[in-house]
């Protein structure tokens, strides 16, 4: 019985907040990812997706180990993985498919290189942009190296999307949102997200299935699918998970009042009633999927960019109906948690990574024990 222990959720390549190679792919090259995982096992296998996709994407070989330093493995760990027996493997376009599993005993908490090597031209890539930590690239195939023969470094990951061992947990926790469930304001290299720091708190798998800038109710080139229709794929999908945390409408409230962002212009100019009513389908269809469903209240964000007298009052009016509607079967107050006592619209001082908008470590570390407190009343 397999249970998903982390997650990246695929994006549109483009060209993103910093550099990364989605738009121009891989040919002959190989591709190193480190990734921390949440819940251990002794089986592990990885699903790769080619949502994005326009033609089928060959892998002609692909490996995990644990994790050493840098694009390092540790040796007699490594583990070449098959594909339905074989080594090489062809995902359809906007397909995905799950290696076989492998021996490979990892605890909570482990970090785990998985390792794809491309021989023929992969075309852009489907990717997830914010990894705030290091992937790496090589030329030829690399998957059986222990040492950093890799000559590039990107903060994104490119392909994978999944983790799943034999853990046989089916109480994992899913976090759905945006760029402050995807860890930006964190420090990179850290896995200080607050995903990372609930994992470790609660002892349960947590997956984080944000995406920076993304929307409730609207696509974008750079920040994903809107969040009504990428549920089912980046939460419903895996397997273990048990209760979703929802932190989204941040980004629809917000677009509208800054200048700052060139991808998504003109943003529309949303209503409360609108959001609410996207809150209520991602309660719909988690339900329907047996899921139990937490709702977040948006962070304060007073003297950000996407502040102004439209996102004060729709911001109030929503984080009011999570608080009270009784909708959602536990709701977490974020925002009261986060706020500066003496102006409770603006961020605390102390949680603030800069920008008024995003919290920092200690702000994460906040979030996360907030949320484990609910989940301990579930």
């Amino acid at each position: 019985m397999f249970t998903t222990v982390w997650t990246a959720s695929p994006q549109l390549p483009s060209e993103g907040f910093t550099p990364n190679w989605s738009r121009e792919g891989f040919w002959r090259q190989s591709l190193r990812q480190i990734v921390r995982l949440s819940a251990g096992g002794g089986r592990v296998r990885i699903r790769l997706s080619h949502a994005y996709g326009t033609s089928a994407l060959r892998v002609a070989a692909a490996s995990v180990a644990r994790a050493g330093e840098g694009a390092g493995a540790e040796a007699g760990t490594l583990r070449p993985l098959t594909f339905r027996g074989e080594r090489e493997a062809e995902i359809p376009a906007r397909g995905e498919i799950v290696s076989d599993a492998v021996e490979l005993a990892l605890g909570a908490g482990d970090s785990l290189a998985v390792t794809l090597y491309f021989d023929t031209a992969t075309g852009p890539a489907t990717f997830h942009a914010q990894a705030f930590t290091n992937s790496y690239r090589g030329e030829g195939d690399l998957t059986g190296a222990t040492d950093a023969s890799f000559d590039a470094v990107t903060e994104s990951w490119y392909v994978l999307s999944a983790v799943e061992t034999d853990a046989g947990r089916r109480d994992a926790v899913a976090l759905f949102g945006d760029s402050i469930t995807d860890g930006f304001g964190s420090t990179p290299g850290t896995d200080r997200r607050w995903s990372d720091v609930l994992a470790a708190r609660t002892g349960r798998p947590v997956l984080n299935a944000g995406i920076g800038g993304n929307l409730l109710l609207n696509d974008s080139a750079w920040y994903g699918e809107k969040g009504v229709h990428r549920l089912s794929r980046d939460v419903l999908a895996h397997p273990g998970v048990d209760t979703l945390v929802v932190l989204l409408g941040l980004n629809d409230i917000g677009f509208s009042e800054t200048d700052e962002q060139p991808t998504y212009k003109p943003a529309p100019v949303l209503e409360a009633d609108e959001l609410i009513a996207g809150h209520r389908e991602l309660i719909r269809q988690a339900r329907g999927a047996g899921l139990r469903v937490i709702g977040a209240t948006l962070l304060p964000l007073a003297g950000s960019d996407h502040w102004g007298e439209h996102a004060a009052k729709v911001s109030h009016e929503l984080n009011e109906w999570i608080r009270n509607s009784g909708e959602y079967d536990a709701v977490v107050d974020l925002h009261r948690a986060l706020a500066d006592p003496q102006d409770p619209d603006r961020l605390r001082a102390a949680y603030d990574f800069g920008d008024h908008l995003h919290p920092n470590d200690a702000g994460y570390e906040v979030m996360a024990e907030a949320v484990a407190d609910v989940l301990q009343t579930l």
